[in-house]
């Protein structure tokens, strides 16, 4: 029996959901991460997303065959419901038709993650439903402009938006999947910050949480409060950064073609690598389906050949002091849309 009754609703570009359960370490958590986006929506009847701490009740599943295997868990269908098992540590039961995801486990890491990503892969198949595309980049904006880098997964995305935010001249737009429109302007996604142990040392305590992830250990994550005085809900395209880690002590700057960042820009949008999917959650049936989903890379296309005609497109050379490389970014910003 859930405790909690969610009254926060929440809409993330026409996709609304509510919180409910009975760990408020996860509600919580996951209300901390999506507050910008707190409000109704009048266009979409909202998700209700239910968080309970409890041993998982696998006796009352009944008896089917696995269909979707993932480094997460394993999906089974049920009619109309998915059966996501975490290992064995947690049981989510997805009801399409109900619009309800229902969350078991006795860890409120993991009622918190699942809830986190289940969130992440039905906002982005929203927004590609809308004809906008997420970048798997960290987006910050200077004087109206976005500043986009991107980093492969553990690329240093969040250290460099750290930096960055020193300089009260930037603000942030996310530190890890922008939203691209059909113009190629950039839409905010102020979630979190994720810093690896030992970059977190410059964050007020107040601001920082730790928590356990499935499958890639602990990490920090510093809240919006952190930064929500300093968030651009909206920015036209300025520069766009395809990073590369060097040994280096300093990094540099070169101009990139527009084949160049075309192509970086195949798995950081239009194939997403390093965005959350979440098949489990979006295949009805069978990964087969991938085959009828292929209409939304044209969309994520389009989007990105117009950010790349209307923005700076660079080569980052990230030198191994993030300080530097933030003090860079700014002068060549600076240069470019100082007078604007």
């Amino acid at each position: 029996m859930s405790l909690f009754v969610g009254t926060r609703r929440y809409s993330v570009y026409g996709y609304d959901f509510i919180l409910s359960g009975n760990c408020p370490a996860a509600i919580d958590g996951l209300h901390e991460d999506f507050t910008f986006f707190s409000g109704e929506s009048a266009n979409t009847q909202p998700v209700t997303l239910v968080l309970d701490r409890e041993t998982p009740r696998y006796q009352d599943l009944p008896e089917c065959d696995a269909s979707v295997y993932t480094p997460r868990n394993v999906v089974y269908r049920d009619g109309d419901r998915r059966i996501l098992d975490f290992g064995g540590r947690g049981l989510g039961i997805y009801e399409p038709l109900q619009r309800r995801f229902t969350m078991t486990s006795e860890s409120p890491d993991l009622l918190y993650e699942a809830g986190y990503l289940f969130l992440l892969s039905q906002i982005g198949q929203r927004a590609d439903q809308q004809g906008m595309s997420r970048v798997h980049a960290m987006a910050i904006a200077y004087r109206g402009r976005a500043i986009l880098a991107m980093l492969p997964m553990g690329g240093g995305k969040s250290t460099l938006a750290a930096a960055l935010l020193k300089h009260p001249e930037l603000r942030i737009l996310s530190d890890d999947s922008p939203f691209l429109d059909r113009n190629g302007d950039v839409h905010a996604f102020p979630l979190r910050l994720g810093l690896l142990e030992g970059r977190e040392k410059d964050i007020p305590q107040a601001h920082l949480r730790r928590v356990e992830r499935m499958e890639f250990g602990p990490k920090y994550l510093v809240n919006h409060s952190y930064f929500a005085e300093r968030v651009d809900p909206f920015a036209e395209p300025g520069m766009l950064l395809i990073g590369r880690r060097t040994l280096s002590p300093r990094g540099r700057l070169e101009r990139a073609s527009y084949s160049q960042a075309m192509q970086a820009m195949v798995p950081h949008s239009i194939v997403g690598l390093g965005l959350f999917q979440g098949l489990e959650y979006i295949l009805e049936r069978s990964t087969g389906e991938l085959i009828g989903k292929l209409g939304v890379a044209f969309s994520r296309a389009r989007n990105a050949h117009r950010l790349i005609r209307r923005s700076h497109n660079y080569v980052l050379h990230m030198g191994r002091d993030p300080e530097q490389n933030a003090q860079l970014i700014l002068e060549t910003a600076e240069s470019l849309f100082g007078n604007a």
